[in-house]
């Protein structure tokens, strides 16, 4: 009997479908669950950013200038650089 009760207590602490093995399932189904809320998260913002921009030119008037430095008609893009101190030295 003895040795019946201890076959079953190692299955069932370290056998297939043991109680080390539903622990460590837990974790990673939390950590999956997080990372499924992120790209969720992520998504719904996605999704706002492309609403925005099937409705108004303005969103996408600003990407354009934003991302890809397009301007206007008539305008004049002026860039201005900052000067860092190490450049000034070498001068």
């Amino acid at each position: 009997m003895a040795v019946l009760l201890l076959l079953m207590q190692y299955k069932l602490w370290f056998g297939e479908g043991s109680v080390r093995e539903g622990l460590e399932l837990r974790r990673t189904t939390a950590a999956q669950q997080l990372k499924n809320d992120q790209a969720h998260q992520r998504n719904e913002v996605l999704g706002a950013e492309v609403a925005e921009m099937k409705t108004g030119l303005d969103s996408v008037e600003e990407r354009a200038r934003n991302e890809l430095g397009m301007v206007k008609k008539n305008e004049t893009f002026i860039q201005i650089l900052e000067s860092h101190p190490e450049d000034t030295a070498r001068e």
